[in-house]
């Protein structure tokens, strides 16, 4: 490991303010709904978006002001998605013109994104008047209220940030991400803004997206929907110092490995935050004979609501597991598999070989009362390995979704 993690999230790295604002598009005034990432220079940038065909306004307009692959700024708001809406796209320029007119940037280079209801018009009022505020606000200190501004059905704030050497120079790299419901491998409803100081080619830095997400977001879900907003965005101020990464190997893998560290760790927050969640649960694939067999093993079983709903329960009902393996797809010997559960309570053993094996019942609930789990799976037919991250399907689920329009 060539990385550690640091306190911090976006602004960790060198050049980079935050601000989180109460502007009035929620209508709880306690909770700030409209955040701001600044750098001091332009910043080398790329994103990767959800798969979904029905895609919010704001991913429109961020394509549009990315696709020279620079950035200095983001903004983003909660308790709106902005999309299926007819002047959807006008709302997100607008939001891109007013923070640049402010920051005295150009809104070609502010990443916009939004979240929440589907379907309802955004107002922009609230947000032109919470412009000059929340632009005021930046500071470094302002990570955490801008992490607050994006959460939606969220419980927790989700940041992290990671500390490596690149040619000699420090690197910092720090992320923010929001994520609970929604959540569906190819993206989740998420939006994940990731900074850093490494100076990093716009080439480069858009393969190094696309390879850490298909490795950490794309392995995430919670319930089985793709969202239409998904944004995963990261901005490279290249203060650090470094030479520019422009090729494979060497430098680039240090910063993918940190990159992915950072998407990682979201991920997990993402999941054990799942909407009505109790646990988070990993399911851990070895032994598969590509790379593609084991994550599409791994997303099968943390997809499966039975199986979510048998780990709310504390039931190791090992044969949901092997099931979800069984539709997957996937190249696999179902009578060379093998299943485990382990926490922090110990491991136990449940299926060898594709079949079951005497085990404790009472062990094994000891071990899956714990909020995180491990679904162990070995396939013994080859060297690849993967891992997929989800939550157990708990009452609180359906409460919540039964009524989060009204």
């Amino acid at each position: 490991m060539t990385y550690k993690f640091i306190e911090g999230s976006v602004t960790a790295a060198k050049g980079f303010t935050a601000s989180g604002v109460h502007c009035g598009i929620r209508k709880n005034k306690t909770k700030r709904d409209l955040g701001l990432i600044f750098c001091e220079k332009k910043c080398t940038a790329a994103a990767v978006y959800t798969k979904n065909l029905v895609q919010s306004s704001p991913i429109t307009i961020t394509k549009k002001n990315l696709s020279d692959g620079y950035a200095q700024a983001v903004i983003a708001n909660s308790g709106n998605a902005n999309t299926c809406n007819a002047d959807g796209d006008l709302k997100a320029q607008q939001m891109c013109d007013l923070i640049a007119e402010e920051l005295g940037i150009s809104a070609d280079d502010v990443i916009v994104a939004s979240t929440g209801v589907i379907g309802q018009v955004l107002p922009i009022e609230p947000i032109a008047s919470g412009i000059k505020p929340l632009a005021e606000a930046l500071s470094v200190e302002g990570c955490t209220d801008v992490a607050e501004a994006i959460m939606t059905t969220d419980t927790v704030k989700k940041e992290v940030a990671v500390e490596t050497v690149i040619g000699g120079k420090t690197v910092r790299i720090g992320g923010i991400s929001k994520g609970s419901g929604m959540i569906h491998p190819n993206m989740a409803t998420m939006l994940c803004f990731v900074t850093t100081d490494a100076a990093v080619s716009v080439d480069m830095l858009q393969k190094a997206v696309k390879a850490a997400a298909d490795d950490t977001f794309n392995m995430v879900s919670i319930d089985g929907d793709t969202s239409t907003n998904d944004t995963l965005s990261v901005m490279a101020s290249g203060l650090a110092g470094n030479d520019e990464i422009t090729a494979e190997g060497g430098d680039y893998d240090i910063f993918l490995e940190a990159l992915t560290a950072v998407c990682r760790e979201l991920s997990r927050k993402m999941a054990k935050d799942g909407e009505g969640a109790t646990k988070l649960l990993v399911c851990k694939v070895s032994g598969a004979v590509s790379d593609k067999d084991a994550r599409g093993v791994a997303k099968s079983v943390i997809c499966s609501s039975l199986l979510k709903a048998a780990m709310f329960g504390a039931d190791a009902n090992w044969g949901r597991v092997l099931c979800a393996i069984g539709y997957s797809g996937c190249d696999v010997d179902v009578k060379k598999v093998d299943v485990s559960f382990a926490s922090s309570k110990g491991r136990i053993d449940v299926c060898k070989n594709g079949a079951g094996i005497d085990f404790s019942e009472d062990v094994a609930k000891e071990i899956l009362l714990e909020d995180e789990i491990d679904i162990l799976v070995e396939l013994n037919s080859g060297s690849f390995c993967a891992e997929a991250y989800g939550c157990d399907l708990t009452y609180e689920y359906v409460k919540i979704n039964g009524d989060y329009r009204t």
